[in-house]
């Protein structure tokens, strides 16, 4: 994508996409219909960023404070269980920074932007390889709990990947999420959550 600013409506959530992940959300509001339906017809993604104050509907609590740095989202699929509700699942791809962002009158925010660079596709070390087998066992464990939470194919072998797999079953808080997701390092990430994991001894 060219790296010259863009117009890009926004989604603002409590949580983090990261790209390469799955988002599936419920739409009910207005706005976000509308902004489902135009990118529908469009062909366009959307951008998708955490809170870091505020709530995600007009009803949400305190002054709303979008984080700098969010995640493009590409819709893959749009159900309508009932009238006024869609279900959307959608696969982030890149990530961008927010110079500006304004909050029209109908809610919705819109930014412009500048999309960032995709991590490089890097091998993980021989000392991160625990992270790919203890991501192998994980994904395994959550489908026999009926979890399908990633987006085939899977790559073990890339770094960035495997860390953002990572980032987005951990229980750690949206901030480390998001630190983690602006890092433009996908082998400093995977160091990071390797490190996390280990002191959890969930990789030996």
């Amino acid at each position: 994508m060219n790296r010259s600013a863009i117009s890009l409506p926004l989604f603002p959530l409590q949580s983090v996409l990261f790209p390469g992940g799955l988002l599936s959300l419920k739409i009910f509001e207005a706005r976000y219909l509308d902004l489902m339906s135009a990118c529908l017809r469009e062909r366009q993604p959307f951008g998708v960023v955490a809170l870091e104050a505020g709530g995600e509907t007009k009803a949400g609590a305190g002054a709303v404070k979008l984080e700098k740095v969010g995640c493009l989202a590409e819709l893959l699929e749009v159900e309508s269980p009932q009238q006024g509700i869609l279900q959307v699942r959608c696969r982030g791809t890149e990530r961008f920074e927010i110079e500006s962002a304004e909050q029209r009158g109908n809610g919705l925010w819109v930014a412009e932007a500048t999309p960032l660079p995709s991590d490089e596709s890097l091998l993980p070390p021989q000392e991160l390889v625990g992270s790919a087998k203890g991501l192998a066992s994980a994904i395994a464990s959550l489908r026999e709990q009926g979890s399908e939470p990633f987006l085939e194919p899977y790559r073990f072998d890339d770094a960035g990947w495997l860390a953002n797999r990572w980032c987005e079953i951990l229980p750690i808080s949206l901030a480390a999420k998001q630190k983690l997701m602006e890092l433009p390092d996908p082998l400093v990430r995977l160091r990071l959550v390797d490190d996390y994991l280990r002191s959890k001894g969930v990789v030996a």
